[in-house]
């Protein structure tokens, strides 16, 4: 499964009374849908997952899975502590269509995690999930910082496809990327190279009238029956080209302030916590990168530094859900104990957004 581009791990909205407020939840989903992002994280640490109930969770998931456009890679956070309860939560996130699974490292007996341990709980996650894999490596929440040399053996799993790795660590990134280079795995794409799952090739045979979804040769469709064995070659399902794409372990990142850098050492997209409020403006520093456009891109890149900083790695959840209120999202209140924001620093916020609009 291809997951290059950028993707926002998208917040849970609430009430004023704490409830989940799933019709706001909703209208983010459908807004983000119609954005340029290439998909969404669901149940990341800026959904506040740690913070809800395991039906909410489930609610929460489902919500946005209805809600998400057809074309938009989905996936699910469910990571938690215990082998069993993360695989209880990926297959239900895998029964509602969600494509790929990020599973959060245990953390909670630190002690305990070691090699063995980590190595143990990824394997038992990997070999029985209905999804595949993203390894979700978030130091500054848990405490935990999982040793590259543990990704990089985790990295030979065929169900393991990448990581989302949240140190803020730019040369970490270099070394898996640079370790992982021999694993080659293929992905179906579209013919412009966007990510196509499961679930879409599924929709689009049910859609439009082709029996079984199978991919069809064009050859074959233009009176050729022998398929050619060529990555290049286009396959159809209903109005859907495909074609195959080689890709390898994949690495996405999980600081805005320094996703330059990040793609620059062989980061192929990111997950980013800022992207909720700003989708478009981290959107545009990957877009310049992928037109080979350095000069754009860091000029893009220094525009969000400071505002990434501030409000994403400092100021957390409620400083992005209010940044969102001012962009057209609804943001609202975070859970108990994050507290709301005072009248100071919602005017820091403002002068810091006053030129980033989505």
């Amino acid at each position: 499964m291809l997951l290059h581009g950028i993707f926002p791990p998208i917040t849970t909205p609430f009430y004023p009374d704490g409830n989940v407020y799933f019709k706001k939840l909703e209208s983010n989903v459908e807004r983000y849908s119609r954005t340029p992002i290439a998909g969404m994280v669901v149940l990341g640490s800026t959904g506040e997952a740690i913070m809800l109930s395991d039906q909410e969770r489930r609610d929460v998931l489902k919500t946005a899975r209805s809600a998400a456009a057809p074309h938009k890679v989905l996936i699910a956070g469910t990571g938690s502590e215990s082998a069993i309860e993360t695989l209880r939560l990926t297959e239900y996130a895998a029964e509602l269509g969600y494509d790929a699974a990020l599973v959060r490292t245990p953390h909670y007996y630190k002690k305990q995690m070691q090699p063995a341990n980590i190595l143990a709980f990824y394997r038992t996650v990997a070999d029985r999930s209905a999804l595949p894999v993203l390894i979700y490596n978030v130091p500054p929440f848990t405490g935990y910082d999982m040793p590259a040399e543990l990704v990089i053996e985790l990295a030979e799993h065929s169900n393991i496809i990448g990581i989302k790795e949240s140190s803020g660590d730019v040369e970490k990134a270099r070394r898996i990327v640079e370790s992982t280079r021999h694993i080659k795995r293929t992905a179906t794409v579209t013919e412009t190279f966007d990510a196509v799952t499961p679930r879409m090739l599924a929709t689009a045979s049910t859609t439009s009238g082709v029996d079984g979804g199978e991919l069809v040769p064009v050859g074959v469709l233009s009176g050729d029956p022998t398929p050619k064995p060529s990555s290049a070659a286009v396959s159809v399902v209903g109005k859907m080209k495909t074609r195959q794409k080689e890709v390898g372990f994949q690495v996405l990142v999980g600081a805005a302030q320094k996703l330059h850098p990040s793609l620059d050492a062989g980061a192929v997209g990111a997950i980013l916590a800022f992207a909720c409020p700003a989708p478009t403006a981290c959107y545009e520093i990957y877009a310049a990168w992928k037109e080979a456009d350095a000069e754009l891109a860091a000029l893009k890149q220094t525009r969000i530094v400071e505002v990434a900083q501030r409000v994403g790695a400092e100021l957390g959840i409620p400083g992005l859900k209010y940044a969102m209120d001012l962009n057209g999202y609804f943001g609202g209140p975070s859970r108990l104990p994050l507290l709301p924001l005072t009248g100071e620093v919602k005017a820091e916020i403002e002068r810091l957004f006053a030129d980033i609009r989505n």
